[in-house]
């Protein structure tokens, strides 16, 4: 195809950011004009990402990364992920009359693991003060930020359920009963008195940089933070199943968060080598797909011909049935078994199951180190539902009820969850992350705190033996999952995109048309792109879908019909309808000076890259 773009990439050899909102790759961008480095950045844009985003995520969510430091030559996965909390297991949800962990409420709340996250980076690999850090978000929250028409839809498609149960965030969100107006100012003065008086906690009780850091991490967890989250998650409120029931979220269980920071897994692909995070995330069946993919002939194949949707869509079904069997890390997980899958060997098998006339509609997950696959009882969603109250959204953002009240709703295009964030600085550091949970409809605002608890723990199963079921203080396997690329061994690419069982799909996709057709940045974020259902989702009530491609309509109609011939359940949306990628890249030039680019996704009308 001819590859076009809607906006340059960006090209500079000072620094670069890139994320789902203008307003936090300028903050990063700032950051780094001052002298801090791509860590001080990212930290900085991520938690503005909770103050201008709040409907993608917040402080009571989570935050995974991969980075890049440049100083100590490490490449390391940061789990941003909580875990579960001590009372929480599937005998206690069963007592209560479930069979999954549901969607919205309390009960779904994991430790808040965002700000030891943001805290560890900028402790360990940083240069500026928690309270510099800070000061942009803070700036937003007690002056105002602009509302996108996303975050108003948002608000509208949750105002019955903040005016008849959750009182707490309709006294945050709501203005007489009325969502703010797309394009005004909103102020969120709760969440500002919170980072102020962590800020003046943590100076109080810490010497120097590092120590008030700490002192920060110590107040989060310990101090009014973990207190208030206790007190609150004690009072019933309604939830998925149409009840109202507290949550099991603790003080003690805050306490006990510790954010790993670990070698990540890799995988070859050509010149190429790709990090992920381990397999507490989604992320290795990125890597499946390349090891699946390494003899597809995809060099031949056209970025929107059929022949390449088709290799790419059936790679990715493969890697999601893997996915259900052998992903996560409670006790009955097999580290030897998820070691293979990543194998060269194991890829080429699974690539000999490809028909490449024909798509598969069955659910295939692989034997691993001669070890059978088990998977969770697949009809949980038909039971989930009944009774259930799905008027407000079933988990995730992506599938809120979001009501066409105005003009420009009818004009919003994207709908999607969680948020994404890229970082280089001049001396060659680099960050990708991927923010979410604790969206604004996940479950009611803390009012002394001022933002809402996640849900992640609806990715797990009740199902005894998996190595995803619901274990306490173990962390749920997540759909976040940023990416980090290496070139001929040396630091190359950050990148990733919201999305939840899409995320890695969309990545994928980017990266070939990337590494394989030659296409920069923006030519392969603004490419015609797809993803397929064939799973049981990750987000409550797990619906089960299979052999379901979804394609933007810009897609030639060859295309399309094609895919079908060859069976695929081909569901054409809107032109700008799939991915929210951005990305940054690195490399040195014929001249020998290093080189930065960035560019981000024009869908949503968001997502802005800037350098110099």
């Amino acid at each position: 195809m001819h590859a076009q773009t809607t906006r340059p990439e960006i090209t500079g050899t000072f620094g670069v950011a890139a994320s789902t909102h203008w307003l936090a790759s300028q903050t990063a961008m700032s950051v780094l004009e001052r002298g801090g480095n791509a860590f001080d950045a990212a930290a900085a844009g991520g938690f503005v990402l909770q103050v201008v985003e709040p409907h993608l995520n917040g402080p009571g969510g989570e935050a995974p990364m991969l980075f890049w430091d440049k100083h100590r030559r490490e490449l390391r996965s940061l789990n941003g992920q909580g875990g579960a909390p001590a009372d929480a297991t599937p005998a206690a949800f069963r007592r209560l009359g479930f069979d999954l962990v549901p969607g919205i409420g309390l009960l779904a709340a994991c430790v808040p693991a965002a700000f030891g996250a943001w805290m560890t980076l900028l402790r360990d690999r940083g240069s500026w003060p928690l309270a510099d850090v800070l000061a942009p978000a803070l700036e937003y929250a007690e002056n105002g930020f602009p509302v996108s028409p996303r975050l108003c839809q948002a608000i509208l498609g949750v105002r019955p359920l903040f005016m008849s149960e959750w009182t707490s965030s309709a006294q945050l969100w709501l203005m007489d009963g009325r969502a703010p107006a797309p394009g005004t100012l909103f102020k969120l003065p709760a969440l500002a008195r919170t980072y102020r008086r962590v800020i003046e906690e943590s100076q109080r009780a810490g010497s120097g940089r590092v120590g008030e850091i700490d002192a920060a991490i110590r107040v989060w967890q310990s101090g009014f933070v973990g207190e208030a989250i206790e007190a609150f998650c004690r009072t019933p409120v309604s939830d998925s199943s149409g009840q109202r029931h507290a949550g099991f979220l603790s003080r003690g269980d805050m306490a006990e968060l510790r954010i790993d920071v670990k070698a990540p897994v890799l995988a070859p692909f050509g010149r190429f080598q790709i990090a992920k995070c381990g397999f507490w995330s989604q992320g290795p069946m990125f890597l499946q797909m390349l090891a699946m993919l390494q003899e597809a002939g995809l060099e031949q194949c056209a970025v929107d011909s059929a022949a390449f949707v088709h290799r790419v869509a059936e790679t990715t079904k493969l890697a999601l049935a893997d996915r259900l069997a052998w992903y996560g890390t409670a006790p009955d997980a097999n580290p030897e078994a998820q070691h293979a899958l990543l194998s060269r060997s194991y890829g080429a098998n699974r690539w000999a199951m490809v028909d490449p006339a024909h798509a598969s509609d069955l659910l295939r997950p692989g034997i691993a180190a001669g070890s059978q696959p088990r998977l969770p009882r697949l009809d949980r969603a038909a039971h989930a539902l009944r009774g259930a109250d799905a008027r407000f959204g079933i988990g995730e953002p992506t599938f809120a009820a979001l009501p066409p009240v105005a003009e420009w709703a009818d004009r919003e295009l994207f709908v999607g969850d969680t948020c994404h964030i890229d970082v280089i600085d001049r001396h060659g550091n680099m960050v990708a992350a991927t923010p979410s949970g604790g969206w604004l409809s996940s479950s009611p605002a803390i009012p002394a705190l001022g933002f809402a608890l996640g849900t992640r723990l609806q990715m797990t199963w009740l199902d005894e033996g998996l190595p995803n079921t619901l274990t306490p203080r173990v962390a749920p396997c997540t759909t976040l999952s940023p990416s980090f690329a290496l070139r001929d061994g040396e630091p190359y690419m950050v990148f990733g995109t919201p999305g939840g069982d899409q995320q890695d799909q969309w990545s994928a996709a980017f990266f070939l048309r990337h590494a394989v057709h030659g296409m920069n940045l923006q030519e392969a974020i603004d490419a015609p792109a797809f993803h397929v259902k064939h799973y049981p989702a990750s987000f409550w009530p797990r619906p089960m879908s299979l052999n379901r491609l979804h394609i933007e309509s810009r897609f030639p109609a060859e295309t399309i019909a094609q895919l079908r011939e060859w069976g695929h359940d081909v569901q054409v949306g809107d032109p700008w309808s799939e991915g929210r990628l951005s990305a940054c890249s690195r490399v040195r030039d014929s001249s020998g000076r290093m080189v930065l680019r960035a560019a981000a996704n024009p869908r949503g009308m968001q997502g802005y890259a800037v350098g110099r």
